[in-house]
């Protein structure tokens, strides 16, 4: 479990970092703002990144969750693991559903969701649900 742990951080950190740059407006890896939120937000008409505040809001939750599988085995950390584990895989499943690609239809966002975030997302959930099962035998 532990090289699950680390293989999830891992991750984690690398998209909290990538948050905090576009938080910082660092619009990376594309430099045109509008061409980056069109590509990872989608949102039909999209012409800027959303606030720092809502990247650094995103940035603590990826750390958080980064943390979580280092803490101390407890139900309640059990229970984290579960509940990460829905959000990722929830995620990752709505990367499919008509209704998400009504909402965030711009291209290449549509693209990119179904096959990069919706599986990165899944692929997260996954180890969750894996971490969770562990902590519970």
């Amino acid at each position: 479990m532990t090289g699950l742990s680390l293989v999830l951080s891992a991750v984690l950190i690398v998209l909290a970092a990538l948050h905090l740059m576009w938080a910082l407006g660092w619009w990376f890896p594309l430099s045109d703002e509008r061409a980056l939120a069109r590509s990872v937000v989608g949102a039909r008409g999209i012409e800027a990144m959303p606030g720092a505040g809502a990247c650094a809001l995103v940035v603590v939750a990826l750390l958080f969750a980064a943390a979580w599988p280092w803490m101390a085995a407890s139900w309640p950390v059990t229970l984290g693991l579960a509940g990460m584990a829905g959000v990722f895989l929830l995620r990752g499943a709505v990367a499919y559903a008509p209704a998400w690609r009504r909402r965030l239809p711009e291209e290449p966002f549509a693209t990119l969701d179904r096959r990069a975030f919706g599986p990165l997302c899944l692929a997260l959930g996954a180890g969750f649900l894996i971490l969770t099962y562990g902590a519970l035998t």
